[in-house]
């Protein structure tokens, strides 16, 4: 039997990260897939809802097709997780990539509603790349490595943020481009992930290897502690949850907060979000690391959910952009500092070999939330007014912070 360290010493499945300024090998690999797709999603959801009205949709009608993406994401997520353990990360990548390229085609393929739907489903159920490539880098960075490497691979989602919704631009001169550029990109991207995405799980290694082997990753859990684990994941998934409703909410409100408050433009909104994106990338790119070394994965966590706490309530506030752009400013860093740093924690608490699982739980309860934050946010700009969407976020943010705080399963 070989019998591999457990996460906790340092080691990695495809080499050892250490701290400091060096990238394991793959890294930037596993980087670039996710960049990439995640362009692809940005190009095409700033455009789906004009796109739908082509075929008659409503405004309820193309909210519900972003929810199908959500839905299916927030049932898929854990199961293709779960797999990633089971075959390993890159299997999985691929089928993502290769749904997300299928979905996109359909989308641009469709000439009524159902086969848009179906589109949306199909690359939303796709929709693991992220969480398994976070498992992936896991499986690559010592523990001490992996807040620097998640932030990092978290400013992709900036990229994605900046970049795809540029892109979506093209569909002023062809409506269905966006998404065959969308559907080729990710075709590209799994071509090459093919031949240069390494596999970084130990057991699909040997496996690989023709090795006939048992990998015991670590001491069997007892019952307290597997229920501690359980537990302190759980924690972790229902604070997550709170924390992106909060901020999708935010994100589905702005533009019209903006035209209520600052009379922006469509085009001047995009261009505070393309600013949002840009801060965004230089938070998780060089800063998450710095901060959660100095001050550890739990503080840090804490500080960005504050953060963004505070930023929401002084958005709410706002009526001057000298009290806007340091609203937006806190929140954008707050959310930035948080995002990678509980995927740090929730790989902390999995067993190593339940990795990918506990990620993909993680991103379907995000995905649950990118359905409860706009309609929540929704209702209360219409019901309650303007400034209410990010008072309830904050309020929200309060509650998930005493419950992170008073869970000395999570503490511990």
């Amino acid at each position: 039997m070989l019998t591999r360290r457990s996460s906790d010493d340092g080691d990695a499945a495809g080499g050892r990260g250490r701290s400091g300024s060096s990238f394991p090998p793959g890294y930037w690999t596993i980087w670039t897939t996710v960049a990439i797709d995640l362009i692809g999603f940005g190009i095409v959801a700033p455009i789906l809802p004009l796109y739908a009205k082509r075929f008659g949709a409503t405004g309820f009608v193309a909210g519900l097709l972003f929810a199908s993406f959500s839905l299916a994401q927030f049932v898929c997520a854990p199961l293709l997780g779960r797999l990633s353990d089971r075959i390993g990360r890159k299997p999985v990548i691929l089928i993502s990539l290769f749904g997300t390229a299928i979905g996109s085609f359909l989308t641009a393929a469709a000439g009524g509603l159902a086969l848009l739907f179906i589109g949306r489903v199909i690359d939303g159920a796709s929709g693991a790349s992220v969480s398994v490539a976070q498992g992936a880098v896991t499986d690559l960075a010592s523990p001490a490595d992996r807040p620097r490497l998640l932030g990092m691979l978290g400013a992709a989602f900036g990229v994605g943020f900046v970049f795809g919704p540029a892109i979506g631009g093209l569909a002023h001169f062809n409506a269905r481009l966006p998404f065959v550029i969308a559907g080729v990109i990710a075709l590209l991207n799994g071509a090459v992930a093919i031949v240069r995405l390494p596999e970084t799980h130990g057991g699909a290694v040997a496996r690989a290897a023709g090795v006939d082997l048992h990998v015991d990753f670590a001491t069997p859990d007892d019952g307290a502690t597997a229920r501690r684990r359980r537990r302190s994941l759980g924690v972790l998934a229902a604070v997550g949850f709170v924390a992106m409703t909060a901020f999708s909410g935010f994100e589905a409100t702005f533009s019209l907060f903006g035209q209520r408050r600052f009379g922006l433009t469509l085009g001047s909104a995009a261009l505070v979000f393309v600013g949002i994106g840009l801060f965004l990338v230089l938070v998780q790119g060089g800063l998450v690391g710095p901060v959660t070394n100095k001050l550890g994965s739990l503080p840090t966590y804490t500080a960005g959910l504050v953060l963004s706490a505070a930023g929401l309530l002084v958005l709410a506030a706002a009526h001057r952009w000298a009290v806007l752009v340091p609203a937006l400013a806190l929140l954008a860093f707050g959310q930035g500092i948080a995002t990678p740093t509980v995927t740090s924690l929730v790989v902390d608490r999995a067993r190593p070999e339940r990795r990918g699982e506990a990620l993909g739980v993680q991103q379907s309860a995000g995905a649950l939330a990118r359905i409860a934050g706009p309609a929540l946010a929704g209702f209360l700009f219409d019901r309650a007014g303007v400034p209410w969407p990010y008072v309830v976020g904050a309020v929200l943010l309060a509650g998930a912070l005493v419950l992170l705080i008073s869970d000395r399963r999570v503490v511990d």
